[in-house]
């Protein structure tokens, strides 16, 4: 029965190619068709699906969904407001006294590392930068094949520049999967369960400061390609521009603002759910002074944060049911047993679960990932490899390939769609082939040295549970090690 869910799976996965349907509706009509055949097989009992409701609303208690709806809204504040166009004219126009040709490409670059994190999501940040640093660059004469490869490519920064929502879910699916795998260890008795106790499991934190050195490579780098990119380029004639005040203002205190508010967040000394609700206050603040927040505007906000909020929660939803069929089936068993089959070789096991990570880039996106695949793939390969840490680092710069490599990259076909003329694909990919090479550089990198993941790891995290946990003791553990994306919702209220 264990291979009926994987047949399960890649009908989900053709359907998504296939028709274009929302992932959560195929997924839940998926999940449907396999329930009924899973009853009517004797492959489970119906108590099982009658965990379901518990196991939703378990989730949806946790802080870290609530961080994510306040994502959603300071993602729709910044794609309504005229923030991120002050602010891109601003920094265009102080890098042109430093770098007078690449400034534009610059200041985009710049600007998406500033307001990536925050968007909640690749799309988001994709359209804010389209409406803001495209128009720029069109304005500029850059070419469209450029120019969508730059917004294709700055739009990813929020995959893995902390601390972004991608990187939050992440940490808690990697936390339960890492718990897992050391369970998995212990209970086959490998050489890895040893190690495992006497090491830690991993919290959200220890990922967003794993995250921070190949980060900052991956943006030096690619600063870099646009910056010799642009030095064919001939040198402005025209006089500099003067800075108005909104400009000047925005450039002066929106960096200093947002900085903090991402430092503190990945040092932990706030919460992910305070930091995005303190950055919804400063931008509604800024939204009623400078006099854009009118009605209609706000309407649309809350419409875009609705939308967005629904979405993805009716994903996870969708994602935690068709998981728990796949446990229902065994499929998590077998693929436990089929990756655990390499055990003498758990790179070459790493290596199979980033190639399948990356193919499944080009269809699903990183919440659905998070949500579907890495829970099931994950367990297995921290059950030989006990730095999830680095393995979590990992797999946010291959889900950054998956987003960008042509000709099916979800950011490259979103960019290519919001750009007028549509460039083609070849032309696209000649503009993305250094940064990809850079991504590529950075990967490999990391991959060979893992301890340029662990130079700014300075949080101390729980150790390893002596005895194997279930779902409650881990949301214990979790509240324990207190990581920036976790609260005490969870408790049971006489612990409140």
């Amino acid at each position: 029965m264990a291979w009926l869910g994987l047949a399960l799976l890649a009908l989900a996965l053709a359907l998504m190619m296939t028709t274009g349907w929302p992932t959560y509706a195929v997924l839940l009509g998926v999940c449907t068709l396999g329930a009924a055949a899973g009853l009517a097989l004797g492959a489970f009992d119906v108590a099982l699906l009658q965990n379901l409701p518990w196991r939703i609303v378990g989730l949806l208690e946790h802080d870290l969904l609530q961080a994510l709806a306040l994502y959603a809204l300071v993602g729709a504040l910044l794609n309504r407001l005229a923030l991120a166009e002050h602010l891109y004219n601003g920094l265009r126009k102080a890098l042109a006294f430093v770098a007078p040709r690449a400034a534009p490409e610059l200041a985009g670059m710049v600007l998406g590392l500033m307001l990536a994190p925050m968007n909640g999501s690749v799309g988001a940040s994709l359209l804010m930068l389209a409406r803001t640093a495209g128009k720029g660059w069109a304005r500029e004469g850059l070419p469209a094949a450029r120019r969508t490869a730059l917004v294709a490519v700055t739009s990813t920064l929020g995959v893995i520049v902390p601390p972004s929502l991608v990187l939050l879910l992440l940490g808690d699916a990697m936390l339960r999967a890492h718990t897992e795998g050391v369970n998995m260890a212990r209970a086959l008795a490998l050489p890895t369960a040893a190690a495992g106790a006497a090491n830690r499991i991993v919290n959200t934190q220890d990922i967003l400061q794993a995250a921070l050195v190949p980060a900052a490579a991956l943006l030096l780098g690619w600063l870099a390609v646009a910056w010799f990119g642009a030095r064919r380029k001939p040198r402005p004639v025209a006089p500099r521009e003067p800075m108005d005040w909104r400009e000047g203002w925005t450039l002066l205190l929106v960096p200093l603002l947002i900085g903090a508010l991402l430092l503190l967040v990945t040092l932990g000394k706030v919460r992910a759910v305070e930091g995005a609700a303190a950055a919804c206050v400063l931008l509604l603040g800024w939204g009623v002074v400078s006099r854009q927040l009118t009605r209609p505007v706000l309407w649309q906000v809350l419409d875009d944060a609705m939308a967005l909020t629904g979405a993805l929660y009716a994903l996870l939803a969708a994602a935690t049911t068709f998981s728990l069929l796949l446990r229902g089936f065994g499929t998590d068993g077998l693929i436990a047993r089929l990756m655990l089959a390499l055990q003498g070789h758990p790179m070459v096991g790493l290596l199979v679960v980033l190639a399948v990570l990356l193919a499944c880039a080009f269809v699903l996106d990183a919440f659905e990932l998070i949500f579907l695949i890495v829970p099931i793939v994950m367990p297995p390969v921290l059950a030989q490899l006990d730095d999830a840490a680095w393995i979590a680092t990992l797999t946010l710069l291959v889900l950054q390939a998956g987003f960008l490599l042509p000709p099916f990259g979800y950011a490259l076909v979103l960019a290519r769609g919001q750009a007028a003329p549509r460039p083609p694909v070849a032309a696209v990919a000649r503009a993305l082939a250094p940064y990809l090479a850079v991504l590529a550089t950075v990967t490999a990198l990391v991959m060979a040295l893992p301890a340029t993941t662990r130079w700014l790891r300075t949080s101390p995290t729980a150790l390893a549970p002596a005895e194997p946990m279930n779902d409650e003791a881990v949301d214990r553990l979790m509240r324990e090690m207190a990581p920036p994306d976790a609260g005490d919702s969870t408790a049971p209220p006489e612990e409140r």
